[in-house]
């Protein structure tokens, strides 16, 4: 009888730890987003596939509201 292996590399973490990774990837945004001059909310669209991406090229590249009022 041959053996069939299954290789799963994904993590059952949970709701908790979903929670835990969430708030280890939307906070720093969140600070760096305020800091800019931009709402905090803004760190949320991070979790868009896609659109975070975008953000992220768009925030890199964009006059930042605090450097306009300095």
């Amino acid at each position: 009888m041959m053996h069939s292996w299954s290789y799963d590399f994904t993590y059952n973490i949970g709701p908790v730890g979903f929670l835990i990774i969430a708030a280890l990837l939307v906070l720093p945004f969140w600070r760096i987003f305020t800091k800019a001059g931009y709402p905090g909310l803004m760190a949320l669209l991070v979790f868009i596939p896609g659109i975070n991406l975008i953000l992220l090229y768009w925030f890199a590249f964009a006059d930042w509201p605090i450097e306009r009022r300095s």
